[in-house]
């Protein structure tokens, strides 16, 4: 084996580390965007009552509340009652609206992605607790469709949230260069 032969394996080793890099970084770029519509679509659909998880007159614009249906049906989890008692509050209407539009403008532009991780991991906790999948029978004795007790999918979405915001997935196909030059003094808003 010759030097030169020597120089090529490495130079086709960066090559290669480069390209896994490359579509390394756009895989995580489509799913940061994918994250960021499928959280503006839920804010989308209970502003306007778009039909799908939400009917025109339970749109918020038609004063319906994004957080009544929900909340109200929830039937298992030490925190129960708390969260029924919830449901429908104005407060909680605008803070679950506001983390909904946020977290997904963040997520489709590619800036404050460490912001978005901690409150939309905040909310998927919440909507996890909510759900209490620990339970397998309700308050009134019916079974909770329970598949996983842990690993269900508001656990996966934050997972995929702190693990966008930690490598950086807005530098690809987002603004986030741009956003660390101008919060480079505020990196909580990173």
């Amino acid at each position: 084996m010759s030097i030169r032969d020597g120089a090529s394996h490495t130079e086709q080793a960066h090559r290669s580390g480069t390209e896994h890099g490359l579509i390394v970084s756009r895989v995580a770029a489509l799913t940061r965007i994918a994250m960021g519509l499928l959280f503006l679509w839920a804010f989308a659909d209970k502003t306007f009552g778009l039909g799908y998880a939400t009917g025109s007159g339970n749109a918020w614009i038609n004063g319906g509340s994004p957080t009544r249906g929900f909340l109200s049906g929830v039937e298992v989890g030490p925190f129960a009652g708390t969260l029924r008692s919830w449901a429908g509050a104005w407060w909680a209407d605008w803070l679950f609206m506001a983390g909904l539009l946020g977290i997904g403008a963040a997520l489709l532009v590619g800036i404050g992605l460490r912001l978005a991780a901690i409150t939309g991991t905040l909310m998927m906790l919440l909507m996890w607790v909510a759900e209490w999948p620990l339970d397998r029978i309700t308050e009134a004795g019916e079974p909770t469709r329970s598949t996983n007790p842990l690993i269900e999918y508001h656990v996966i979405y934050a997972l995929v949230l702190i693990l966008l915001a930690a490598i950086s997935a807005g530098h690809t196909w987002g603004l986030g260069h741009r956003w660390e030059q101008l919060t480079q003094h505020r990196p909580w808003l990173r």
